[in-house]
């Protein structure tokens, strides 16, 4: 990464950008990622900080080693005793997939290894996602005697029904092309380049209108909630609002004058 790398916490987020482009890694290569307490806040810290940051307009989320990200953390299992306790716990685990469907800002994942449990529940809350060839997916919390009930959130947004079962069911792993096939990702790369290609759909992002993108997202999660009539009442009040922004009128006058804008020319609104 470059510009602004840091870390945050005890070196379990890696946090950078590149031009437009936010940087987020999972750094516990050591346990494949899991979602550590610390892990989970950071993630968090890092997607705000992000979203507050009028440079970034796309975030990209990899993982360090061999990994994306392997589910939650069990050795911190033992810290609680009852159920109060570990429901505060596996909330603090989830604020991420929270915090990513509230963001204006594009979240895209980039899997490799094994996406697993939370892990596959962040690729699932993600905007978009690609992964590595080899890359497996898997709701695998029952082979443990739990099961994937915050992953199956944003999982059953991603999938249709009796897929989104299948995976939190029988706990059982898929691999890429299954995982693209049942439209949990977007593209499956060769190995190594899963995060090239996620950078460079954050890049395409960021090469549009700011203002039209966050708004449009925003727009998107609120309607998703809505009945039909309900979604297109909404939609036309957000359009109409976005029409009176600096963003339509200059890329309107480009679009018509024949030279489009590029990532470096839209309004500064920050």
């Amino acid at each position: 990464m470059t510009d602004a790398d840091s870390t945050h916490g005890d070196d379990v987020v890696a946090v950078g950008t590149e031009g437009y482009v936010g940087r987020i890694t999972l750094d516990r290569p050591a346990a494949m990622n899991t979602f550590s307490t610390d892990l989970a806040a950071d993630l968090d810290a890092a997607l705000h900080a992000h979203e507050a940051d009028s440079s970034v307009r796309a975030v990209v989320i990899d993982g360090a080693g061999s990994a994306f990200s392997a589910g939650i953390d069990l050795t911190e299992h033992a810290e609680y005793e009852d159920a109060d306790g570990y429901e505060e716990w596996v909330a603090g685990m989830e604020e991420p997939f929270v915090t990513i469907s509230e963001m204006g800002t594009p979240v895209i994942a980039a899997a490799h290894g094994h996406a697993a449990a939370n892990g596959l529940g962040l690729v699932a809350a993600c905007d978009l996602a690609v992964a590595a060839t080899g890359t497996m997916f898997g709701a695998t919390a029952p082979k443990v005697g739990l099961f994937c009930m915050g992953p199956a959130v944003p999982l059953m947004d991603a999938v249709v029904r009796k897929r989104c079962l299948e995976l939190l069911l029988t706990g059982e792993l898929i691999d890429a092309g299954t995982a693209h096939e049942w439209g949990l990702i977007n593209e499956v790369t060769p190995a190594g380049e899963h995060v090239e290609a996620a950078v460079e759909y954050a890049e395409t992002i960021a090469s549009k209108s700011p203002t039209a993108i966050r708004r449009g997202k925003e727009a998107y999660y609120e309607m998703e909630g809505m009945g039909y009539t309900e979604a297109l009442g909404y939609s036309n009040e957000r359009f109409a609002g976005l029409c009176t922004t600096a963003d339509a009128d200059a890329g309107i006058e480009a679009f018509l004058e024949g030279d489009p804008l590029d990532a470096d020319e839209w309004p500064d609104t920050s």
